[in-house]
């Protein structure tokens, strides 16, 4: 059975240490130095979005098995205002921070698997999945 590892995600440091154990994790699987960037950078992204959108919130990781595939799940959740629209906040140049505008719909483009939930007021989860080659 995978174990399961999380970070509270309260401040910028904790990013980082989000970030470390997502690297640290992806190391261990066996990822390619290149899937390792992809996901601290994806993983940095939700944590980065928590951080300034929610307040506060959870990054977890946990290695998983699917038949003969092996991955990393990563789920970022907080209680924070929630995304009133989902489908505008993946379009590429949508931002409400004066930011890019790449992050989510970048993080869905770095990993093999992507899911988002929210509800206004309640809060958000998303779920993305890599996948050892």
């Amino acid at each position: 059975m995978a174990v399961q590892s999380c970070v509270d995600v309260r401040n910028e440091w904790d990013i980082v240490s989000a970030r470390q154990l997502g690297r640290d994790l992806a190391k261990e699987l066996g990822f390619s130095s290149v899937d390792q960037a992809r996901i601290t950078t994806a993983i940095s992204e939700l944590a980065r979005n928590i951080y300034l959108y929610a307040g506060n919130g959870r990054i977890c990781i946990e290695p998983i098995e699917e038949g003969n595939r092996k991955g990393l799940r990563i789920s970022a959740n907080d209680t924070g205002p929630g995304i009133q629209d989902i489908r505008k906040v993946m379009e590429d140049g949508y931002t409400t921070s004066g930011g890019l505008g790449a992050g989510l719909p970048g993080v869905k483009r770095l990993m093999d698997e992507f899911n988002i939930q929210s509800t206004v007021n309640v809060g958000t989860e998303i779920m993305i999945t890599k996948w050892l080659r």
